[in-house]
């Protein structure tokens, strides 16, 4: 079995930035990543196969929900810690970043924001120890950067609603529980409502054929006349704004991830230009490997120094969607781009599974689109730098 041997890059040494609960947090992660993942994710990959097993896995480490209160079975921690954990998650597979980022930001976050205390009680305990498998219900087949434009709706019928609709592009649907679904009543207005596995009408088809997030399951959420109790309609929070602020925090989320990734990639291209020997002598001691790796080690440090920084403005309840967008954006871009450098190192060996480059290359091609496309984030960008919305 393949030795995990990984180590992070910390040139500008951020760690003195960090508290000894954020090194412990992040040691005990990535210690689970090296023990339960990185032994097993090239296999699960190349045979798209999503290992449910790790669910509970996840569950009893405290990787769902770090930040929800203790109380409902969270961690109780801050946005660093959070951040750290999608970093190490993700430095082992971006599918399994998915599986824990949806289930943490995108379902436990709006019942535990949006919900009220009987839901809490009901579904966070279950969803934080992994018991259940939880997904969001957004993107539709014709509404992806538009979510405003859906067609998902729910009429009242007296002593229920009657959803019809679906979604599509849904991490964890087809092993999923519940699902948050968002929808638009008669008036119009979008709501929030959790939708249980099991309700007549509901169902869940996988997404089958994927070139990326082979370990993680994708599928879609049909609607067909689903009765939903009237006491499963989250009530605190309504319009687009709700599910925005769901994915404010995923995308934080994301913004860390894809350092994980970036950094595995680093580390394996380092590890191997200096074993590597051409022309007598390590790759490594050639110019324009030695650039590619400088070039990497810089862009990872940015990166890090940027989200640390909106780490604290997220402790803090500062922290903007444009900056978030920023750093999601910034992470994404520079994690891709050392992909491709640390696929020129490897060579040949670059493309297959006993490196993880290709993998991370693939993974990172669905994480630049989800959870806002590079150019919307860049569009957001720009409609704050000129107060001109550019996508409407």
């Amino acid at each position: 079995m393949k030795q995990d041997a990984f180590d992070h890059p910390d040139f500008y040494a951020l760690d003195d930035l960090l508290t000894e609960e954020h090194k412990l947090i992040r040691s005990s992660i990535r210690d689970f990543v090296k023990r339960e993942i990185s032994p097993y994710i090239e296999d699960w990959a190349q045979r798209a196969h999503f290992p449910y097993e790790i669910v509970k896995k996840f569950g009893d480490i405290g990787a769902f929900g770090p930040t929800i209160p203790t109380e409902y079975g969270g961690g109780g921690l801050d946005y660093i810690s959070y951040g750290l954990i999608m970093q190490e998650i993700e430095r082992g597979d971006s599918g399994m970043r998915s599986t824990a980022s949806v289930q943490g930001s995108l379902v436990m976050y709006p019942i535990y924001k949006f919900g009220n205390e009987a839901q809490r009680k009901k579904y966070l305990p279950k969803l934080a120890s992994g018991e259940w498998l939880g997904c969001f219900g957004l993107t539709e087949p014709d509404h992806g950067s538009n979510p405003g434009g859906m067609v998902t709706n729910f009429k009242d019928m007296g002593d229920h609603y009657l959803l019809n609709g679906a979604k599509m592009w849904i991490s964890n649907s087809p092993k999923a529980d519940i699902a948050v679904v968002w929808a638009k009543n008669e008036q119009g207005r979008i709501h929030g409502l959790v939708v249980e596995r099991g309700m007549p009408g509901f169902s869940t088809p996988e997404t089958h054929g994927k070139w990326s997030l082979r370990a993680s399951t994708t599928g879609e959420l049909v609607f067909d006349n689903v009765k939903v109790p009237k006491e499963n309609l989250l009530p605190n929070k309504n319009g687009l704004g709700a599910p925005l602020m769901c994915l404010d925090s995923a995308r934080y989320g994301i913004a860390w991830g894809a350092i994980g990734a970036a950094m595995d990639c680093y580390d394996s291209a380092r590890r191997y230009a200096m074993e590597r020997i051409q022309f007598g002598k390590p790759i490594a001691s050639f110019q324009l490997v030695q650039k590619k790796l400088a070039e990497m080690l810089t862009e990872i440090t940015k990166a890090q120094l940027l989200n640390w920084r909106l780490g604290v403005l997220m402790n803090e309840g500062k922290a903007t969607t444009p900056q978030i967008s920023m750093a999601k954006r910034n992470s994404v871009q520079m994690a891709l781009e050392i992909a491709r450098e640390a696929r020129q190192i490897h060579g040949g060996m670059g493309i297959t599974g006993e490196y993880p480059i290709m993998r991370h290359m693939m993974n990172l091609e669905s994480v630049v689109t989800y959870e806002g496309t590079h150019d919307i984030h860049l569009l957001i960008l720009g409609n704050t730098i000129t107060g001109i919305p550019a996508f409407v």
